[in-house]
Formats: C-alpha cells, structure tokens, sequence
C-alpha cells in the first residue's frame, strides 16, 4: 500500500504557486504578533465543564446543513445529541470517514464516556460546530471566532477540545 500512496504536499508552496498561475496577489499568510491566548487550568479537569468547537462542518439532524464555501455560521448541539443523529457535510474533505462514525471528526461519544469515567467534570450544555476552511481570515476574525467565543462564556465552559478538520 505504502507505494500507492501520494508524496507530502507543501502546502504554503502549492498555494503560492497556484496565486501566481492565476494572476492573484500574494496570499497573506495570518501571523500572530503575540502568544498564543493559552491559560493554566486554575482547577483540575476532573473538575472542569468541558465544551467542544469542530470544523468538520457537523450539524444535528434536523438543523440546516452547512452549504457554501464559506459559510462563518455555526451550530449548537446538545451534548447529549445521539452520535446517530448528527450528520456532517463539507467541501474540503472526504466525508466517508465521519459518515460511517461522526466521532471522528465531532468525537462526542469520546467527551460523554470521560465524563462518565470522572476524567472530566462536566460537559457543555451544547458543542459547537463550524465549516472550516474558510477563505476570509477577516471573516473568521471578526464574525466567527467572537461568536464561538461568547457562546464558550455563557455555556461557562472552563476548557474547549478545538476539533479541526
């Protein structure tokens, strides 16, 4: 199998390469000018309420599917959502995976047996769910980030699992 496989991508190369092909600008790699917005737990993640944010673009049965590109919306699911009704769509990857096991890419059942084994306090009322693979850094920036954020605060969560896809 091993020789059926691709060579590594470098990623940054490809995407200044294909710019330049098509006559774009310089793409603006996003850089962080100061550390990252990273706190010691002040209490032990066996009593923490612990949140989850996933970009696989997961959606609860029922909710509207993500469905563009660049879609900065989110959706809330209850923690205690049955892994058999949540059902992903996106364009930036193969959704075989998270079709045939949704905790792959949104790993609730994961979060709820921690939480059942003391590892973790408490789970957020609701986990969030994005698209990632948004073009627009502003976008994610100003619109998406702020409203993860604040929805982290009025859940009260003490600790996030960032989920990216």
């Amino acid at each position: 199998m091993s020789d059926q496989r691709q060579a590594a991508i470098s990623y940054i190369e490809r995407i200044t390469a294909t710019y330049d092909a098509l006559g774009y600008e310089q793409y603006q790699w996003h850089h962080r000018s100061t550390k990252p917005p990273f706190s010691k737990l002040e209490k032990p993640l066996a009593e923490c309420k612990v949140g989850m944010i996933a970009t696989g673009g997961v959606y609860k049965a029922g909710q509207v599917a993500f469905h563009y590109k660049d879609d900065t919306s989110y959706r809330a699911i209850p923690s205690d959502t049955k892994a058999s009704n949540l059902r992903a769509t996106h364009f930036a990857y193969d959704l075989s995976g998270a079709r045939e096991d949704i905790n792959v890419v949104f790993p609730i059942d994961g979060l709820r047996t921690l939480n059942r084994e003391g590892f973790v306090g408490s789970l957020a009322d609701n986990f969030l769910a994005c698209m990632g693979g948004i073009y627009s850094q502003r976008a994610v920036t100003d619109d998406l980030a702020p409203q993860l954020v604040q929805r982290c605060i009025d859940e009260k969560t003490d600790v996030v699992l960032l989920v990216p896809v």
